[in-house]
């Protein structure tokens, strides 16, 4: 469903997009694990991120009133942001050229540019992506201004680089570094995208947890609250980044326990008790992560009326099967051909159903989902696979005896060994 679409759907849940409704606690208990992840957010340089306990809050901003060119730079001073004129941009893009045409999302086109320092003195020769921001819409500008904000001061391995943006006239575009293999949801549901391999799936669910995490642990919480999987881009070795930050939103702060907003998202991912009342947290973002884990369990779409009624919502229909080990197959992507270690598997399916419980309370943190997917990369020792087997030769000799490449006897017992390129392959042993 369009975003537009989902938006009139929910419009009666109100409540003000900027204000924070949330009930006061008697105490306010710290979160564990936050300096870990505060120590990963430097990146693999070892260099602190910025910090963001002094980040400007898009409420702060937003509050002053529509904000001139000049103040917005002005703000983001320190962001090392590059602002690009709408001429820069055309000759970057080709003025626009359809072959550079990338694709186009629910906030606008998308072009492939190349820039470097005969664009910007000091810029670093790179492709980019540059979205045009359709104003049409009446939170285009409101979306726009969410990204810079956010991204121009948020920096980590797993949120895609905002490089610049241009404000001027009528026009609102961005310039991100170029993610070369573009969507999660393009290499999971292309008809004839190769499919991704087991390892490769933990990999992309480990990144984006470790992304969610640094938003929700920051000292300024934030809710990135459109989570799905065309908002996950990869790079080249299918490193997992969060991108699309139009409809993110500063998290509560002190004793505030959630942001009351409009509904807004993408159907099959919103939380129920989101839809249900407008109220925002950060487990509203965990239940996305849980759809997107089944996602890239299962190979299915969240949502998808092709199937009989009763698989159409890929929560409901998996959820009975996430902690039942010997009926986990059933939900398990038919492409992995058995590919996968069964004890991974089931560890990953529990966490996707803590992940979409109904009960926000027993989702876990971000943080803890990234302890417990990171260990299962190393479980590839006992891989699922198609038991093939391969028959003893043919016994030509006058004798009964026979020979060939697994042993000798007229006999053999059938086994199993992971193979070299770490499948499951049948093996014949001879008797002792």
């Amino acid at each position: 469903m369009a975003r537009a679409g989902w938006d009139s759907l929910f419009g009666c849940f109100g409540g003000s997009s900027s204000s924070h409704g949330g009930r006061k606690k008697k105490t306010k208990t710290k979160k564990k694990g936050k300096p870990k992840v505060a120590a990963a957010a430097g990146g693999s340089s070892g260099k602190p991120a910025r910090s963001l306990q002094s980040r400007l809050s898009f409420t702060d901003l937003s509050l002053s009133g529509m904000v001139s060119p000049e103040d917005l730079s002005l703000s983001l001073v320190g962001s090392n942001l590059h602002v690009f004129s709408i001429a820069e941009l055309r000759a970057v893009t080709r003025d626009f050229s359809m072959t550079n045409f990338i694709g186009e999302g629910g906030f606008g086109p998308v072009y492939k540019g190349y820039v470097d320092d005969k664009a910007k003195p000091g810029l670093r020769a790179q492709p980019v992506a540059v979205k045009l921001l359709d104003l049409e819409g009446g939170q285009g500008h409101t979306e726009w201004l969410t990204e810079v904000i956010f991204l121009g001061q948020l920096r980590h391995p797993h949120l895609v680089k905002l490089i610049g943006y241009c404000y001027e006239d009528e026009h609102r575009l961005l310039v991100y570094e170029f993610m070369t293999r573009g969507s999660l949801e393009k290499h999971l549901f292309k008809k004839y995208a190769a499919s991704l391999p087991w390892s490769t799936r933990l990999k992309i669910a480990i990144g984006a947890a470790k992304g969610l995490a640094f938003l929700h642990e920051a000292e300024k919480p934030v809710i990135y609250r459109d989570f799905k999987t065309s908002n996950i881009l990869l790079d080249s070795d299918f490193k997992a980044k969060l991108s699309d930050f139009g409809l993110a939103k500063d998290g509560p702060e002190d004793d505030e326990t959630h942001v009351s907003t409009r509904v807004m998202g993408t159907q099959g991912y919103a939380a129920p008790e989101y839809i249900m009342t407008g109220h925002l947290t950060a487990k509203s973002d965990v239940y996305g992560y849980g759809v997107v884990l089944l996602e890239l369990l299962s190979g299915r779409r969240s949502v998808d009326k092709s199937r009989p009624p009763r698989e159409q919502s890929l929560v409901e229909w998996a959820r009975p099967y996430l902690t039942d080990a010997r009926r986990l197959d059933r939900v398990m992507d038919p492409n992995l051909a058995g590919q996968y270690s069964a004890r991974a598997a089931q560890k990953a399916a529990a966490v996707a159903h803590q992940c979409v419980s109904l009960n926000p309370k027993s989702r876990p943190h971000m943080s803890a989902v990234v302890d417990a997917l990171e260990p299962l990369l190393a479980l590839d020792d006992c891989l699922v696979g198609p038991f093939v087997y391969i028959a003893p030769p043919e016994d030509t000799s006058s004798n009964g005896g026979g020979g060939g490449a697994a042993g000798k006897g007229d006999s053999g017992r059938r086994g199993r060994r992971k193979s070299s390129d770490g499948a499951a392959a049948a093996v014949v042993r001879p008797e002792s």
